[in-house]
């Protein structure tokens, strides 16, 4: 089918409510493994992870860390406002995060219209009185101004005071256990406002485990937005708006993957998405001679050149760190996978199970085709969990 003619409701299936895990396992590893091996569908557990990878593989991980980014402030009228931080305006994460006075932020607004244009809220954190005021109201966001005394750092009163924002259809207020339990334990960069899900099996001697039997381990950083949780709501797939975000991959994750070629295992659609994304970059930075782009679009995998291999991808990544005196590579993405897609980096993906009508199960179907309904149908007769405290898959194709 021609990727024009592809539709939401092809990526459809029924998920009632009570199917959908609300909280995850007490022993992050014991969630059920679903195997799935050009065509061949088993069962396991996720400790066992070992027992169905290729030998000497290499695992990419998301190190990306959610953010405590809710704020919940109280007008004097009494009526509360909810401040979702999305990701800082005009600066860096690191940037906004190291703040000590003030910082601009892209949010959600919850009870936007009793949170007057000329108003200021304020939160006592602590004895430090974080202020916000509205900047401007966008269509999709809220730029929100965040002002504060104190010498303190943004990051601290976000720990202090800010809520993990847990997924949308989990339908439950946040509480103290999901501090930790919606982290991965190798989560490293703060940025996030979602987990990377796919890692929140893995425990720490499980990876020493697989490091133990030859696999190599490979980390880079997307930064996962709130529009990972949108539906697709345009009747086609390529009417829909795919959601940007934010990679860091460094020159050493980048050399480890060159040398993989036929190995590359990522953990989680996010891990997968920036290394598709990587190859895209590369070919555009060639196909313009800018080597100082730094976006790929939801077409340019559809529109640009396809002659070059991962390897050659990578090599020349290499070369522009080299040239620019760089350590790592930062962009943003907006690459939006979908059946006709021509994979160029991936040999296997570590996932849950994902909303109906969504742009991941979109990128599930682009790679295993439509045995992706086998798939989902296997795991919904036979108690697998879904979505983001759900259980896990292994999803392998030559």
């Amino acid at each position: 089918m021609e990727r024009e003619q592809l539709k939401a409701d092809d990526f459809s299936y029924d998920l009632p409510n009570h199917r959908i895990a609300k909280y995850p396992l007490t022993i992050r590893n014991q969630s059920k493994l679903l195997t799935y091996k050009n065509g061949v569908i088993g069962e396991d557990i996720f400790s066992n992870l070992k027992n169905h990878l290729p030998k000497d593989a290499v695992l990419v991980f998301n190190d990306t860390k959610v953010l405590a980014a809710r704020l919940y402030f109280q007008r004097k009228t009494g009526a509360k406002i909810e401040i979702f931080c999305l990701e800082p305006n005009l600066t860096t994460v690191e940037q906004a995060l190291s703040a000590t006075k003030s910082c601009l932020w892209q949010c959600m607004v919850g009870n936007l219209k009793r949170f007057k244009t000329d108003e200021v809220l304020e939160l006592n954190i602590a004895g430090t009185i974080l202020k916000a005021s509205i900047v401007e109201k966008r269509p999709s966001d809220v730029i929100i101004q965040f002002e504060w005394e104190g010498g303190v750092e943004f990051s601290e009163i976000l720990n202090e005071a800010g809520e993990i924002p847990l997924p949308p259809y989990l339908n439950r207020e946040t509480e103290l256990a999901d501090q930790e339990t919606y982290q991965t334990v190798y989560a490293k960069n703060e940025g996030a406002v979602a987990a990377p899900t796919a890692g929140l099996h893995f425990v720490n001697n499980q990876l020493e485990d697989l490091k133990d039997k030859g696999h190599g381990l490979a980390y880079l950083t997307l930064f996962v937005g709130a529009g990972t949780f949108r539906a697709v709501k345009a009747d086609k797939l390529v009417d829909h708006d795919m959601h940007q975000e934010r990679i860091v991959v460094n020159r050493l994750t980048i050399n480890k993957l060159a040398a993989k070629q036929d190995k590359v295992i990522c953990v989680g659609t996010t891990s997968l998405r920036s290394l598709e994304s990587l190859y895209w970059l590369a070919v555009k930075m060639n196909h313009t001679g800018n080597m100082a782009e730094n976006m790929v679009t939801q077409e340019d995998a559809y529109k640009l050149p396809q002659d070059w291999n991962w390897q050659t991808a990578c090599n020349y990544l290499l070369g522009v760190l080299e040239q620019t005196g760089k350590m790592e590579i930062d962009f943003h993405s907006a690459l939006f996978i979908m059946p006709g897609y021509n994979w160029k980096a991936i040999n296997g993906l570590i996932t849950n199970f994902h909303q109906p009508k969504s742009t991941l199960l979109s990128l599930v179907s682009a790679w295993i085709g439509k045995d992706w309904q086998k798939v989902y149908s296997y795991a919904f007769n036979n108690d697998f969990r879904f979505l983001s405290y759900g259980d896990s898959s292994i999803l392998l194709r030559e």
